[in-house]
């Protein structure tokens, strides 16, 4: 065992420098491709249906078993596992190849944000770029920044020697105390599908695997494991299931992971309704499903509900897809071969059509630099300035005597926790902090926001207090002209967090606002967050977990270097009470008690329910302010025979360059639909002064139509509408009618 050991730690620190080096390609990969080309499903004008169905035809009933069960990539002491020595160690999971037909082995990496590394790990942790949080992109509103991003991460994932990222995190926010949110796409169906389809699109152009999650109803962590899901069809057809389905016909992932709850009954990933119907019959889906880590709980009925792979399985109560027990199912005939054929023809589907059957991993440099840059322009777009009174933002280079508080601001920025969290280049600046099992500890990445302040202010007229002691940081306030303050929540994965500021922050806001008029508050937080201290300041940045440069795109963005862009992906409620449930479901029970979550609001998440409600909330979906002024109109809709076309104007009307988010909504002019609006379409649009860009949007017909359950398909009313542009969900610029005439749309890929 102490060999085997050695030889693992010797493999992953040779993983870990493998930034370093650019060693030849070895020689198995070598001998892989090599064979896929000599073999007729080696033809690449053949289609992916095609080579797959060839190389099905070669493949023994052993080879098919070794496809559909994964290892996890990182030992686990208190189970005795260790993972198998061809696995990338510190990885989220492995499933060996078959050498003599040319399939690669598939190393998994967790990510989101980044190439991350397990925390059991042999090995030293990875140190690779971190995007901003999901969240943050979202918040940038521009799809060709988050395929950029995705492109980065999945660059970087292919040069550390993987060929399935497991990124594409689509769960609305339903629950804004969910501890995974800051991973997700935010609250509306059209915004994440196009923003996380952009990520998906931009991962898998690396010749990799990308795979969309958690489906579906992934929306709270607390009681993950054992809650129900409970919501109608309608209402999820045209929420949860409208955003997975946007998403997967912009990015085309290869794979989907089934979530860990239950959904209306089932297990997601026993869920025929799911994964059958929905999935692979309604959208025609030709990938692949794997299992989240420790969600299989069973083999014939998980395969005969469409699971085609169990993943990690050491976190599963049994080898469920291995071949013990799958080898029984089949002899007994409770898995039929042609579910084994499909599942395998499915994963090597995902292969061929993304190319890393024809393309093998090999380890190779990584260019941290110009990944940085990358990063840094999602962190600057994704900033949302929340208020700016008195213009208190941008800072003038003028600014003087500047009192920096709080939030680990001398030493890095936050980042959210599990197993998205990438460790970055110089490592964890803030060591100790958060629980030390997962999914802590709480990191940091080494972009110190006061660095970057000083730089522009000069270091003799910045001082730092770390925030500790309110009275000290006021006394600080008090003797300055400005005070930037910090305040953080770290969220993450496992666990559920209060929408109020933890560690007093709340009161440190408070002094320091006694003392000093003019403070700017900066949060770094994982979702939305409670503010009564609110009225006391006049400038908040929402900056969320702003990645590997962060405190450089903060500093930017105060200082006006790049205009205030982003806008809200979230409503930020003002109390509990507005939430559809102002108590969290499952916070009474015992661990591993079952309970229903039952989602009453149905579609209506989000900006939709406080629409319904009539909920004043504290900062709209959709908001965000500028360091310009722009003018909206000449908006014009009009029929089309799919549905709706609209037209509008913005011009920027200040005297700084800007970007502007011009959002489109649509509703019945009666009742009818679960909320008043829905977004239909935004655009992003950089603007010099006085320059004017026209907004074109043709409407997806999902977005005017109910879904008809006994149907199957989304139905558009005849009848009048109203078509707004805004500048959020609640500042609605100017209104058209619109008059639509009945159509009707299949679920069904395919059909009419």
């Amino acid at each position: 065992m102490q060999t085997r050991k050695m030889r693992l730690l010797l493999s992953c620190l040779l993983l870990t420098t493998a930034a370093m080096t650019v060693p030849a390609a070895t020689s198995s990969a070598a001998t892989m491709n090599s064979q896929t080309n000599a073999q007729p499903w080696g033809d690449r004008q053949l289609s992916p249906d095609q080579r797959a169905e060839l190389l099905l035809r070669a493949m023994t009933v052993e080879e098919k078993k070794l496809l559909v069960f994964g290892y996890f990539g990182s030992p686990m002491k208190d189970k005795g596992y260790f993972p198998p020595e061809e696995a990338r160690m510190g990885s989220a999971g492995y499933v060996p190849g078959i050498a003599r037909l040319g399939i690669p082995p598939q190393w998994l990496t967790d990510a989101g944000v980044g190439v991350a590394t397990q925390r059991d790990s042999l090995a030293p942790y990875r140190e690779r770029t971190s995007l901003p949080a999901g969240i943050a992109t979202a918040a940038t509103w521009n799809p060709a920044l988050a395929e950029k991003g995705g492109a980065m991460i999945g660059k970087e994932a292919r040069a550390s020697g993987f060929n399935v990222m497991l990124a594409g995190g689509i769960n609305l926010v339903r629950e804004p105390r969910n501890g995974r949110n800051f991973e997700y796409g935010g609250e509306d169906p059209l915004l994440a599908g196009i923003m996380v389809g952009a990520q998906i699109k931009g991962i898998q152009s690396n010749n990799i695997i990308s795979t969309i999650k958690h489906f579906a109803l992934n929306a709270q962590e607390t009681g993950r494991f054992v809650l129900n899901a409970k919501i109608d069809e309608a209402g999820a057809r045209m929420s949860d299931l409208l955003a997975f389905e946007i998403a997967m016909e912009k990015g085309e992932p290869a794979s989907v992971m089934c979530a860990y709850n239950r959904y209306n009954g089932p297990y997601a990933c026993e869920s025929d309704f799911l994964l059958n119907r929905v999935l692979k019959q309604d959208w025609g889906y030709k990938g692949y499903v794997m299992s989240d880590w420790g969600a299989v709980h069973s083999t014939a009925p998980a395969a005969n509900a469409g699971l085609d792979q169990q993943s990690g399985y050491i976190f599963d109560k049994k080898q469920f897809f291995g071949a013990e027990l799958l080898g029984a199912a089949l002899k007994d005939g409770s898995i039929p071969m042609e579910r084994l054929d499909d599942m395998n023809r499915r994963i090597l589907h995902a292969l061929f059509a993304t190319g890393a059957m024809d393309n093998p991993v090999e380890i190779a440099p990584i260019d941290m630099g110009a990944h940085a840059i990358i990063t840094q322009a999602d962190a600057e777009e994704g900033i949302v300035l929340l208020k700016n009174e008195g213009n208190l933002l941008p800072l003038a280079a003028s600014a003087k005597r500047i009192a920096v508080i709080g939030g680990y601001a001398d030493k890095g920025v936050l980042s959210g926790g599990g197993s998205s969290t990438v460790f970055g280049p110089g490592g964890n600046p803030v060591p100790g902090l958060g629980p030390q099992h997962f999914p802590g500890p709480v990191v940091f990445h080494a972009s110190a926001p006061l660095n970057a302040i000083a730089k522009r202010a000069g270091k003799d007229q910045v001082r730092f207090d770390p925030g500790t002691d309110p009275a000290a940081a006021a006394a600080l306030a008090a003797e300055s002209d400005l005070v930037i303050l910090f305040a953080n929540q770290w969220t993450g994965e496992a666990m559920d967090f209060s929408l109020t500021l933890p560690d007093g922050q709340e009161g440190l806001i408070q002094a320091v606002a006694k003392a000093n008029k003019n403070v700017v508050v900066v949060l770094q937080t994982g979702g939305p967050v409670l503010m009564p201290w609110l009225d006391q300041v006049p400038a908040v940045l929402e900056a969320w977990y702003p990645g590997t440069r962060g405190g450089e795109a903060i500093a930017r963005v105060l200082y006006g270097e790049i205009d205030a862009s982003g806008r809200l992906p979230v409503t930020f409620p003002q109390s509990l009470d507005q939430l559809p449930r102002p108590v969290l479901d499952g916070t009474d029970k015992k661990q591993d008690e079952p309970f229903d979550v039952t989602y009453q609001e149905g579609a209506a998440v989000g900006y939709k329910w406080f629409d319904r409600e009539g909920h004043k909330p504290l900062f709209p979906f959709g908001h965000g302010l500028s360091y310009t002024t722009f003018e909206y109109g000449d908006l014009k809709a009009s029929a089309t025979p799919d549905g709706l076309r609209i037209s509008a104007r913005v011009t920027n009307t200040g005297s700084r360059h800007g970007q502007a988010v011009p959002q489109l909504y649509v509703g019945p002019a009666a009742s009818g639909w679960e909320a008043p609006k829905r977004l239909a379409g935004f655009q992003k649009l950089a603007l010099a002064p006085g320059e004017s860009k026209q907004v074109e949007v043709t409407v997806d017909p999902r977005l005017l139509a109910t879904y008809d359950v006994a149907g199957r398909a989304w139905n558009i009313a005849a009848g009048d509408y109203q078509v707004h542009l805004a500048r959020s969900a609640t500042d609605i610029v100017s209104s058209v009618p619109v008059t639509l005439a009945a159509s009707r749309l299949s679920a069904v890929k395919g059909q009419q």
